[in-house]
């Protein structure tokens, strides 16, 4: 077996080469395979508008809504931790973050831009989409909420009584 460098610096111990073992070498080859396949299924109808849609969605994602979100963020918890209740970030976050992420999947359809192509394609109503995302967010926010809720009240019922 080759003899590769410890951290320390000893030649002398033996190690595995910083690869991975053979399967995990054969499991990411077949990744890779897989992931040219559909690459090629997928740029063969009309390559430049997947390739336009593909930079165009790297670049607004980079470019304007990493920003947004990141500034949104600090705000919420610049505010949280004016009141004292830095804590209470991630019962925010968390639902905010699902939210926006069903929002950016089904924007087209959420905003109605698509429901006449949807309609066609499955024969199924393409209106209500808003409804349904806007009640998903509501039980998010809801469900956040409760969480909170019993984290406090569990907070206060382990907290020993007050000497007096």
């Amino acid at each position: 077996m080759k003899r590769y460098a410890t951290p320390a610096g000893r030649p002398d111990a033996v190690r595995r080469p910083p690869l991975g073992s053979p399967l995990q070498i054969l499991l990411l080859a077949c990744s890779f395979a897989l992931a040219g396949y559909a690459g090629v299924r997928l740029l063969a109808g009309d390559w430049f508008g997947v390739t336009l849609w593909f930079v165009g969605a790297a670049l607004l994602h980079d470019l304007v809504l990493v920003p947004l979100y990141a500034g949104a963020d600090r705000v919420l918890a610049q505010g949280l931790r004016a009141v004292g209740r830095r804590e209470w970030t991630v019962y925010v976050r968390v639902p905010a973050a699902f939210s926006c992420l069903l929002l950016l999947l089904w924007f087209p359809l959420i905003s109605g831009q698509m429901a006449d192509r949807y309609r066609s394609a499955t024969g199924l109503a393409g209106d209500g989409f808003l409804t349904r995302w806007l009640l998903i967010t509501a039980a998010l926010f809801g469900g956040s909420a409760v969480l909170l809720a019993l984290r406090l009240r569990r907070a206060t019922k382990e907290r020993p009584p007050v000497d007096q």
